[in-house]
């Protein structure tokens, strides 16, 4: 039986275990809720929702789970002002009281109370260092190795809403309007842009503030307010402007031929990088918090203010509906 709580929880984050045959899914509830993708994909019986449910969850020791990070070693989640390491075989073991692997926690202000919360996790995987983007508006940067703080790179003046790690290369979106391009070898952002201060992408309405950002070897895809743009990398010029008008967009990503979002829309995007739509998928939330594609198997999971998740095969439409109860 589903209790009314459980009906209002909202999913912020989700990850793949690396050998993909596991979802996890991180809830406001403090939660993560554990999906056998394998059963999910290719039920034994296609009649049979109990695949469609988690298989279980556990406590992640912390208040609510802001983020996940996927890594070879451990399943990594971001709360309010700590990170928790936990090892696979506990995860994956369908123990409801895994124990935590390692604990770090985030340094805190003397003359700040209230402890911050771990918006994005992201991996460096060539020094092992954790990026966790913060709602103190810091990125913080921890060895693997020992848990220690290696530094803080500092900039914007707001809450950090996501990270996007690629090669040595780093963007980061906030809610102070800002995206900041970094190389990972120096301490200070070397550039950025500012959405919201051009007249064709601001929304007042909306706010400046952006909630997403991915980037690969030659473009940049940012929103949040100001409307879904498309930048060339090295320009940092516009290139498209896709045709979202009223949304807020909370998770882009770029996937082959596609541009992928999602935000106060209760559906998931699809474009080609020239604007065309390719894909409009229903989505379970009304608000999407986050969208993850694996290659093997291949899925496209999204979810958000729901305690669903919208599971897609081809990317083109909705298969199935998970539920964590």
């Amino acid at each position: 039986m589903v209790i009314d709580k459980d009906y209002y929880n909202t999913i912020l984050c989700q990850a793949f275990s690396p050998c993909g045959k596991f979802l996890f899914a991180g809830d406001i509830q403090g939660n993560i809720s554990v999906f056998n993708l394998d059963k999910i994909i290719d039920p034994p019986d296609e009649q049979d929702i109990q695949y469609r449910k988690a298989k279980w969850k556990f406590d992640s020791k912390t208040y609510q789970v802001c983020s996940l990070l996927s890594t070879d070693s451990f399943l990594i989640n971001g709360g309010i002002g700590e990170i928790n390491g936990w090892d696979w075989k506990a995860v994956t073991g369908e123990s409801k009281t895994p124990k935590v692997a390692w604990n770090i926690q985030i340094p805190t202000n003397r003359d700040v109370l209230e402890k911050t919360d771990v918006n994005v996790l992201k991996l460096d995987p060539t020094k092992n260092h954790l990026y966790a983007g913060c709602g103190d508006n810091n990125i913080y940067v921890f060895s693997l190795e020992d848990g220690k703080l290696v530094r803080t790179l500092t900039g914007h003046t707001d809450f950090i809403h996501w990270l996007h790690i690629l090669g040595n290369q780093m963007v980061s979106a906030s809610e102070d309007g800002n995206v900041k391009l970094w190389d990972l070898r120096e301490k200070n952002a070397h550039s950025q842009i500012v959405p919201h201060k051009n007249d064709k992408l601001a929304r007042p309405n909306l706010g400046k503030w952006i909630g997403t950002v991915t980037v690969n070897e030659d473009w940049l895809v940012c929103g949040g307010g100001p409307r879904l743009s498309l930048w060339h990398l090295r320009s940092l010029d516009v290139a498209t402007i896709f045709p979202l008008s009223d949304n807020g967009i909370h998770v882009t990503n770029i996937y082959e031929d596609r541009i992928m979002a999602g935000g106060t829309a209760p559906y998931f995007y699809q474009f080609s990088y020239s604007g065309d739509v390719y894909a409009e998928i229903p989505s379970s939330s009304s608000t999407i918090y986050s969208a993850i594609v694996q290659e093997t198997p291949k899925v496209l999971c999204t979810a958000g203010s729901s305690f669903k998740i919208d599971i897609c095969t081809n990317f083109n439409y909705r298969d199935q509906i998970l539920t964590l109860y």
